[in-house]
């Protein structure tokens, strides 16, 4: 991970969210996947209500069995037909309808899938983001005892302190410089995953991050954001709402397969190379398997219901998961204030004071150290409770259909 050039076009993603989001959109193979599927299914609209391809045919009579030929000059009569099946009742713009709704179905599919991808990379980012700060918090800690133990060392020195605090500063650091290798190694694994969101390999480099990612929410309560997705303008709704809709044109078109279509053909016979004469045909189909055709309505309009049903289905588990990001995001947004308001200035307020005492003898190494490891302490869990909002607030704005 490497890199202090501004976030451009060409340059490895990682420096900011907005780096994230084009690489994602740009790059990530399902989305492209996605979109060769899209073009497939509005390519197959205009079809989908075209006429059936017209029947040509050639009737030859009175074959001489000596001569063999087939030419049709050299028969007794030939007859050129063309036919041509004809869709009444609307079924050509029924079909053509339901080719329709299928792609916005696809469509708005793709635009959940943007959104869950978006979330997933905006989570793995913050994951990237957090770790990156907690290393900078051990690197703070780690100079902490640096001067920690240069002031036991002067204590000792003057004879006024034992050099067992000197000591315990230097195993203090030492600790914490384990504990700097453990989160490096995190930051690598958090690497991965946000490459893996991306479509790249596991090992491609990042950038550091610039800056903490900020998500704002495009409401401010709980019922406001239940009744933005009863609105239903979240793409899974859109796409599911699309297939139903799809579904109920499709079983008008086949409760329109009880009237006939029309089939009509023209003719001209051929003797020798005179057209002796022309011939008109029309033909309806006649609907007879009344069963078959009743049991296959009864098919559509189930399959309509059905998709009727996934759309409150949909709803509900959208209801349902926002009411948990909600509460999470809620917790850790109380807990991170608490911290920032609270904790962390009582600690950082206690580990001075004690470092004043510590100087002038009047508490002892232990208390100091554990002082200063309530402070660091408070510091990353700000930070946990800000990966946990973050976090939260990705998937809020995935629910609610926001990714700006």
């Amino acid at each position: 991970m490497t890199g202090q050039a501004p976030a451009t076009e060409g340059l490895a993603p990682g420096a900011d969210l907005s780096s994230i989001h084009h690489w994602l959109l740009k790059h990530n193979p399902e989305l492209r996947a996605q979109q060769a599927e899209l073009e497939a299914a509005q390519a197959r609209i205009l079809p989908a209500g075209a006429l059936p391809n017209p029947m040509v045919g050639l009737e030859l009579e009175g074959i001489d069995p000596s001569g063999l030929s087939l030419a049709p000059a050299q028969v007794g009569s030939s007859t050129w037909r063309i036919r041509q099946n004809i869709p009444l009742w609307g079924k050509r713009e029924l079909m053509r309808s339901v080719a329709k709704s299928e792609a916005g179905a696809i469509e708005s599919a793709r635009a959940r899938t943007i959104l869950e991808l978006l979330a997933s990379a905006d989570q793995a980012y913050v994951r990237f983001w957090q770790v990156d700060e907690t290393i900078a918090v051990v690197d703070r800690l780690i100079g902490l005892l640096d001067q920690m133990g240069e002031v036991a060392q002067a204590r000792y020195a003057l004879g006024v302190a034992a050099q067992q605090d000197a000591i315990r500063a230097q195993v203090a650091r030492t600790q914490m410089q384990a504990e700097r290798i453990e989160r490096l190694a995190m930051r690598e694994d958090a690497a991965a995953m946000l490459n893996a969101v991306l479509g790249r390999p596991a090992d491609a480099p990042l950038r550091r991050p610039q800056s903490a990612p900020e998500f704002a929410l495009p409401v401010a309560t709980l019922k406001e954001a239940l009744t933005l997705v009863r609105e239903g303008q979240h793409p899974a709704v859109r796409s599911q709402r699309a297939m139903a809709a799809a579904a109920s044109q499709a079983a008008e078109w086949q409760r329109r397969q009880r009237y006939p279509d029309l089939s009509l053909g023209l003719g001209a016979m051929q003797v020798g190379n005179r057209i002796e004469g022309y011939e008109l045909m029309i033909e309806l189909e006649v609907p007879l398997q009344r069963r078959a055709l009743h049991e296959r309505e009864h098919a559509a309009a189930r399959a309509r219901d059905a998709a009727d049903l996934r759309v409150e289905a949909t709803l509900t588990e959208l209801q349902g998961q926002l009411g948990v990001a909600w509460s999470v995001w809620d917790s850790a947004r109380s807990r991170r204030q608490l911290i920032e308001q609270t904790l962390l200035p009582q600690t950082q307020a206690n580990f001075d004071s004690a470092l004043a005492s510590y100087r002038v003898g009047d508490v002892d190494f232990s208390t100091l150290l554990e002082a200063l490891e309530a402070w660091q302490g408070a510091d990353l869990a700000r930070l946990d409770a800000r990966r946990d909002e973050l976090s939260a607030a990705a998937s809020l704005r995935s629910l609610l259909g926001s990714n700006s």
